[in-house]
């Protein structure tokens, strides 16, 4: 006899299993109830309750291969026209409770700043995404609930943020921002870099230069600013900064609302050198002189290379006391520089269609 057919067996002959089953009934019914107040909430918590007995049961090892497949035929049983009791999102739901209980119910100080609360918070569809990318790793799992609560992503902008490494990115910049800022300040602006940027929205040629990259990420500015952060806002390219009787003009500039502060960004195709900061470090002070008000925080520059050796970019930035960072960029969408001599133009395909098809 096939062993899901045993296993069929086994769970109807079982009081313990039946009982849990009625139980499960009633739970959900019971968390129905809540629904008008708050549907996902009510819906999540049934789902970890689920997670939580299959867990403490040990139900999938009893029963072997087939109790997912079982359960759900019977809880469709007891619960007809109730969506999401397929055998894969249970799985899911064992799956969620055993990523999150560890610091929500076996050792809860370690996640004194997360709560159920805070994970009843986002859609169950957005914790499928998570738990797919984060498998064991609860604490970049942690970071996504976070990110999603705090900015209210939707799936498309959370499947971005997790195909693009950004637990692995964001506010690992070099910076001396703990030297030069505020402690709070200086927190906040460590956490709004990122390192390396991820410019792969971009289609350069394979020979680009500062001003091509400049170029580009400003025709692509909408892609920039969701890949800089929330509370960013674009106020120019080449910005021109009258000194004395000279004009200087940073690549970018940007104001950050939640850092009421300039961001001024320097752009470098090449490896980082420490003379690079010399430059940026003159532009926060001019801006700071120029621009910045009473309610404005202290301007920060950004230096954003094609890599970066870390120990000479930290050496290097204790040579300043104005608040600056480091970051790299990544970039693979590169063609060959005669790639667009390869396409025909315009006049050639005119050209062409006229030779096959001439006019009578």
């Amino acid at each position: 006899m096939p062993i899901d057919n045993i296993s069929t067996l086994k769970t109807q002959n079982d009081d313990f299993y039946n009982i849990w089953l009625k139980e499960l009934k009633q739970r959900y019914l019971s968390q129905r109830l809540k629904a008008s107040i708050s549907v996902n909430t009510a819906l999540l918590e049934f789902y970890w309750s689920l997670g939580g007995d299959i867990e403490a049961k040990q139900y999938a090892n009893t029963y072997g291969s087939g109790f997912y497949k079982n359960l759900s035929k019977d809880l469709q049983h007891e619960l007809p026209n109730v969506k999401g009791l397929s055998p894969i999102n249970i799985r899911y739901m064992t799956a969620f409770y055993k990523l999150y209980a560890p610091v929500l119910e076996i050792v809860p100080q370690a996640a004194e700043d997360f709560n159920k609360s805070m994970l009843f918070s986002i859609p169950w569809d957005h914790h499928r995404r998570i738990i797919d990318r984060c498998k064991d790793n609860v604490e970049k799992a942690i970071f996504f609930v976070k990110k999603t609560l705090k900015n209210n992503w939707s799936r498309n902008v959370l499947l971005n943020w997790l195909d693009t490494d950004l637990y692995e990115r964001e506010g690992k910049a070099i910076s001396n921002f703990k030297a030069t800022l505020p402690v709070i300040q200086g927190d906040l602006a460590q956490q709004i870099t990122k390192d390396p940027y991820n410019f792969d929205f971009l289609a350069m040629r394979e020979r680009y230069d500062e001003r091509d990259l400049e170029d580009a990420l400003v025709a692509n500015v909408t892609k920039f600013l969701l890949e800089l952060g929330k509370g960013f806002s674009y106020m120019g390219r080449q910005f021109r900064l009258s000194v004395g009787n000279e004009e200087f003009f940073p690549d970018l500039l940007f104001y950050n609302a939640h850092l009421h502060a300039y961001i001024v960004i320097e752009l470098k195709v090449k490896s980082f050198k420490p003379e690079f900061l010399g430059q940026l470090s003159f532009y926060v002070s001019a801006i700071n002189n120029q621009f910045k008000t009473e309610i404005d925080n202290p301007t920060i520059g950004l230096l954003i290379c094609k890599d970066k050796d870390n120990v000479v970019a930290k050496y290097a930035l204790d040579a300043y006391n104005q608040p600056l960072g480091i970051s790299e960029y990544q970039l693979s969408k590169l063609f060959p520089d005669d790639f667009k001599s390869t396409l025909p133009t315009i006049e050639e395909i005119e050209k062409e269609l006229n030779n096959r098809y001439p006019r009578e």
